[in-house]
């Protein structure tokens, strides 16, 4: 004969029935049990939520990521790089980016500065910028020069805008101008130029993240077209000669220290047992002749070339940024690493 179980061997009381007085009891526990449970869950809970927010609080948002490129010759861009970093910017040098063959950059922000050289930039961050992929929020740039900037700004701007490149901000920064053939150092190096003022401006329109092109007058661009045709420059290239074109070695002053050999972002420089030698395409940037601890580099003088045919201005100066050394504009170029 089959059993039907009762309501409460099933486990639970009978649908209408009253339970017995020790039902109750064991009810009225469950219900403690129940309640004190649910209870200590909801405490908890609440212990963990209150303790997930000050860790909240204390992240707070996401800082952003600034990364700056940089081409330099003398210091003063690598100066300019420096003073607009943060502790979440990145700098990295183009000449290494150039030689580990790396193109595509991504940051929140993104900036690119170089020297402008007859109003150009180098013919290395022209190619560079026609190569790279850059992926940020912002982009922005500041173009350093010593005399004249003309129309460096808006030839910036053509250049990477046609490689897919364009810039949000863009700005000149009045600088030393370490073009020996025209300018004597130790009076550029004496020069009060209102750097940190003009570069303290530069630096708090970047942070507020402004759209801004330094303008470009109809004067100012006649003037770097004249510019171009007197010394023959194809404005698509700049200046890009050979070293051995510019340059010469006083081999009695040499004393083969091989600092030239990690100063030239294009590894123009090697040691052949005699001394220093060189060959190969020149930027012109001038970190071999600017920083050579002897001064045994020189330029030549040609007079079939314009920006050659006077020589030295003052062949006993050198100038260097006085923030940065030797050995940050070596790690900066070198093509040894």
């Amino acid at each position: 004969m089959n059993k039907k179980l009762s309501d409460r061997e099933k486990g639970g009381p009978p649908g209408n029935a009253p339970y017995g007085s020790s039902d109750r009891g064991n009810a009225r526990m469950n219900r403690r049990g129940a309640l004190k449970r649910m209870g200590s869950l909801m405490g908890a809970a609440a212990l963990a939520s209150s303790a997930l927010l000050p860790l909240t609080a204390c992240k707070g948002k996401r800082r952003r990521t600034r990364l700056i490129l940089y081409f330099t010759g003398t210091g003063n861009c690598l100066h300019v790089a420096r003073r607009l970093a943060d502790a979440d910017t990145e700098l990295l040098s183009i000449p290494q980016m150039v030689r580990e063959g790396r193109c595509i950059f991504e940051a929140d922000e993104i900036g690119v500065v170089y020297p402008i050289y007859m109003h150009m930039p180098p013919h290395m961050v022209r190619r560079f910028i026609q190569r790279a992929k850059l992926k940020a929020g912002y982009t922005f740039a500041v173009l350093t020069y010593g005399a004249r900037k003309l129309s460096a700004a808006e030839i910036w701007d053509d250049i990477s805008r046609r490689a897919g490149n364009p810039f949000d901000y863009i700005a000149t920064l009045v600088m030393a101008d370490n073009w020996l053939p025209g300018f004597d150092m130790d009076e550029q190096a004496g020069m009060d130029k209102n750097i940190p003022e003009n570069l303290g401006r530069i630096a708090g329109d970047i942070a507020a993240r402004k759209l801004w092109h330094e303008p470009v007058s109809d004067l100012e661009r006649r003037t770097h077209a004249e510019a171009l045709q007197r010394f023959g420059l194809d404005p698509e290239v700049g200046f890009f000669p050979k070293s051995e074109q510019c340059f010469r070695i006083d081999a009695a002053a040499c004393v083969q220290c091989g600092a030239c050999v990690d100063l030239c972002p294009r590894g123009n420089y090697e040691m052949d047992g005699k001394g220093a030698a060189m060959t190969g395409d020149c930027e012109l940037c001038l970190a071999c002749i600017q920083n050579c601890p002897q001064k045994a580099i020189r330029f030549r003088t040609d007079t079939g070339i314009p920006y050659l045919a006077r020589g030295e201005k003052n062949p006993a100066a050198r100038y260097r940024n006085e923030h940065i050394t030797l050995l940050d504009i070596q790690r900066a170029n070198s093509q040894k690493l």
